[in-house]
C-alpha cells in the first residue's frame, strides 16, 4: 500500500479499542493492523485495548481521551452507544466508530455497503445450492449483521426463486462452540451453503463445514486460501477503509461524517477467488452484477 500523507502536527496519537482479541484472524485483528500499519506509515503514535466488553467501554474510551489521545476509535457498531456517551464529555477529541451510526462534530463513522457484497454472496450460495437451502450465522443484531441478512437473502433468491434462507443469531463473536453448533444445526435442516460472519466464533462454523462436506463462504479475506470449502469471500479490507479515512485525519481533514466503502473502493471492499466447482457462466454472472453495482444500474437495498 503506497504511503499517504505525512502526519501533521496537530494529529500525534490514535487509539483502537476492540471487542475482541487482537489475534482473532478476523474483525479485530484487521483493527488492530489497520491503526498499527496506518500510524508507522503515516508518523504517528497508536495504542489499543482488546476484549473490551460493554461495562468497560466507557471507561476505556474516555481513558484514552483524558490522555489527549488526538483520535479514539471504537471498534465495531457495539460501541456506538458509549461513544456517543464520551464524546460529548471529550469535545476536543475526535472519535470514530468502526460499522456505528449516527455522527456529530467530533464523531465520524466508517463502515462498508454491507448488503452490496452480501448480495453477491447470496446469489452465489442461490445458484450453487442442490438443496435449495443456504444459511447465514451471526452474532449480534445492529446495522452490520442485519444489513449483511437482508443483502444475503435478496441476493440469493434473485438467482433462485425457490431457495429458504436459515439466519441464526449466535449472541456471540468468539464462541468457538456456539459457532459450530450453529452450523450444525443449519446443516442438519438442510442447508448445504453457510456463511459465518462472527470473529473467532466462525473457525467453529467452518470445522462443521468441513465435516459435514458443505460449502461455505468467507469474509473478512480471501478465506478459500484457509478452507477449500468456501464458494467465495466477501472481502471487508478493514485495513483498507481505516486507512482512506486515517490519511484524512492524519492531516486534520477527519470529519464528524459517514465514511462508506463500496464495490468501487476496491481497496476496501472486493471479492476474493472463486471455488473450482463454480461455473464459467456463474463466474460472469457475478462480473456483470459488479459492473451494475458500480455504475449504479444495480441498488441493494438497505444502502
Amino acid at each position: 500500500m503506497l504511503a499517504g500523507p505525512a502526519a501533521s502536527d496537530a494529529f500525534e496519537r490514535a487509539a483502537i479499542v476492540m471487542p475482541g482479541s487482537i489475534s482473532d484472524n478476523g474483525w479485530n485483528q484487521a483493527g488492530f493492523e489497520g491503526l498499527t500499519q496506518a500510524g508507522e506509515a503515516l508518523g504517528f503514535e497508536t495504542a489499543f485495548s482488546e476484549s473490551v466488553h460493554q461495562p468497560e467501554q466507557i471507561e476505556v474510551l474516555s481513558d484514552y481521551a483524558r490522555r489527549g489521545y488526538d483520535l479514539v476509535i471504537g471498534h465495531g457498531g457495539e460501541f456506538q452507544d458509549a461513544v456517543e456517551r464520551v464524546a460529548i464529555r471529550f469535545p476536543e477529541t475526535m472519535f470514530m466508530v468502526n460499522n456505528g451510526l449516527g455522527t456529530k462534530e467530533n464523531l465520524a463513522n466508517a463502515d462498508f455497503y454491507f448488503s452490496q457484497i452480501a448480495y453477491l454472496m447470496g446469489y452465489i450460495g442461490g445458484s450453487m445450492t442442490q438443496s435449495d437451502m443456504i444459511g447465514i450465522i451471526a452474532a449480534q443484531k445492529f446495522k452490520f449483521t442485519t444489513d449483511t441478512v437482508v443483502g444475503y437473502e435478496a441476493g440469493a433468491k434473485a438467482a433462485n426463486p425457490d431457495v429458504s434462507v436459515l439466519v441464526t443469531w449466535t449472541g456471540d463473536w468468539d464462541d468457538i462452540a456456539k459457532g459450530k453448533e450453529a452450523a450444525l444445526n443449519q446443516i442438519s435442516q438442510g442447508a448445504d451453503v453457510v456463511w459465518p460472519t462472527m470473529d473467532s466464533a466462525t473457525l467453529g462454523s467452518m470445522q462443521a463445514v468441513q465435516e459435514k462436506g458443505v460449502y461455505g463462504i468467507g469474509i473478512y479475506r480471501d478465506a478459500i486460501n484457509e478452507w477449500p470449502e468456501i464458494l467465495q469471500s466477501a472481502i471487508l479490507d478493514v485495513r483498507g477503509n481505516m486507512r482512506s479515512y486515517l490519511e484524512r485525519a492524519a492531516v486534520g481533514e477527519l470529519d464528524g461524517v459517514l465514511y462508506r466503502a463500496d464495490m468501487n473502493n476496491e481497496l476496501a471492499m472486493r471479492i476474493g477467488s472463486f471455488h473450482p466447482d463454480i461455473p464459467a457462466e456463474l463466474v460472469d454472472e457475478i462480473a456483470k452484477l459488479i459492473d451494475a453495482m458500480k455504475s449504479g444500474a444495480l441498488v441493494v437495498e438497505p444502502r
